[in-house]
């Protein structure tokens, strides 16, 4: 039978069993599959089988819910615009190209050593951020920032990656945020699943691997010079993100299917000396790229 021939929902049903990125290509050089793209079979079966609980515990949420016309407008939404839940205390969106859950915690739902102690760190809005408040470093030495979540909150059989969110200070002198190794521990149910180093500051550690041969870096091609610094910290340093806050890989994990587990994150720096000018937003846990 010719493809012309069969029905919308029949191209709509077989549709769903792509990926959100496949109908794209595929709407892009038929206009039979384009039609049927926008069907609600379609979409309905990429967004998450329990994505009403998650968005019903939080009144913007619930509002999206409400409000969109069709399921496709709610995956792209989700896309765009993560949606604050568990009192504003994580953010929820989803891939686009994949439709697997994105989650990041806030800095007030990390535990955070001595977060409550005004003399070590303050909290306060901060425009660039999407939740109410970040944490900023005042002044500590052991610097330790620890968070939980259950993978239910993400896609399963999903490999997925978890960043630090973070900015530093402008008006605060940023001290002691240099090359020193940062251990960062991750476990599942209390078993160790990644460990690994990172560092606050790619570029201090550019002043100090060419301290003594400034002259001659300069003349490096860019490529030559990501090169050098991708050697000397393995990529464990702070990314620009794109949205005005940097980014630090600190592992990667695997979901499995039908099984929650607690997911342990520690991020430790007990060096000896004293700290400050650091911004933390959150920990953001999302599908590892090209997976």
């Amino acid at each position: 039978m010719p493809l012309n021939d069969l029905p919308e929902g029949c191209i709509a049903n077989a549709l769903s069993f792509t990926t959100p990125q496949d109908v794209g290509r595929l709407s892009a050089v038929s206009p039979i599959f384009m039609s049927a793209a926008v069907s609600d079979v379609v979409w309905e079966r990429f967004l998450p089988r329990d994505l009403e609980s998650i968005l019903s515990t939080s009144p913007d949420g619930s509002r999206l819910l409400a409000s969109a016309a069709s399921k496709k407008e709610l995956y792209f939404s989700l896309c765009e615009n993560p949606v604050l839940v568990d009192n504003g205390r994580k953010s929820f969106s989803l891939e686009k190209k994949s439709g697997k859950k994105c989650c990041r915690l806030s800095a007030r739902d990390l535990l955070i050593t001595w977060g409550d102690a005004p003399r070590y760190w303050t909290w306060y809005s901060d425009p660039a951020s999407r939740f109410p408040e970040v944490a900023e470093l005042i002044s500590v030495c052991w610097l330790e920032i620890r968070a939980k979540i259950n993978t239910s909150m993400l896609s399963p059989t999903t490999l997925h990656t978890a960043y630090l969110v973070l900015k530093f200070s402008r008006d605060t002198y940023c001290d002691g945020l240099d090359d020193q190794p940062v251990e960062v521990a991750m476990k599942l149910d209390g078993e160790e699943s990644c460990t690994r180093t990172v560092s606050w500051n790619a570029e201090r550690r550019w002043g100090q691997v060419f301290r003594n041969a400034r002259w001659s870096f300069a003349f490096l091609s860019s490529s030559s010079r990501r090169s050098v610094l991708t050697r000397e910290s393995d990529g464990h340093y702070p990314q620009e993100r794109g949205d005005g806050w940097l980014e630090i890989e600190l592992g990667e994990f695997f979901t499995k299917e039908g099984k929650d587990e607690e997911l342990e994150i520690r991020v430790f720096d007990g060096s000896s000396h004293w700290k400050r000018g650091l911004i933390v937003e959150g920990i953001e846990i999302r599908p590892k790229q090209g997976n």
